[in-house]
């Protein structure tokens, strides 16, 4: 996993320092992952966000977080570290694991499942995830070395308590 001298987006050199931060780690895998999300959103960083923000980033954790457990450790489970820091900037966020890596190395685009369906019947049932997670961060970057996963943004914040 990550060393303790890996910053996470918001915190280097120009950034002001982390008010509060939590790290967790844990087997990614569907039960895990929703006791995890819990524990995380019950102690600071999140904790002391506005409603909207800690439905923001509850929305953008449970996403990356359940494409770690569904994707790169498709049929199995393995270990994942979440790293949060409230930042002036946001809730800079590292995440790694050591599953598969992004297809072709990079994120996907991001792209809507969909041009303009005729009824909400016709929309598909998933395929909104990284549309979603590309538009409510900043500062996303991936970065596969040594077989680990790093993906690390940055979730802007409308109401920093």
């Amino acid at each position: 996993m990550p060393s303790a001298s890996d910053p996470a987006p918001g915190t280097g050199p120009d950034a002001a320092p982390a008010q509060t931060g939590q790290t967790l780690v844990f087997t990614a895998d569907p039960a895990a992952v929703r006791g995890a999300l819990a524990t995380l959103l019950a102690a600071p960083p999140i904790l002391g966000l506005a409603a909207d923000d800690r439905g923001t980033v509850e929305l953008v954790l449970a996403e990356v977080l359940n494409n770690v457990a569904e994707h790169a450790y498709a049929g199995g489970s393995g270990p994942v570290e979440v790293d949060l820091r409230a930042t002036t900037a946001g809730l800079a966020c590292r995440i790694a694991d050591v599953g598969l890596g992004m297809p072709d190395g990079r994120l996907p685009a991001g792209h809507l499942p969909y041009a303009h369906p005729e009824a909400m019947d016709d929309l598909p049932e998933g395929g909104f995830g990284w549309h979603l997670i590309r538009s409510l961060t900043a500062d996303l970057t991936y970065a596969r070395s040594a077989g680990q996963n790093r993906l690390t943004f940055l979730i802007p914040l409308t109401d920093q308590a």
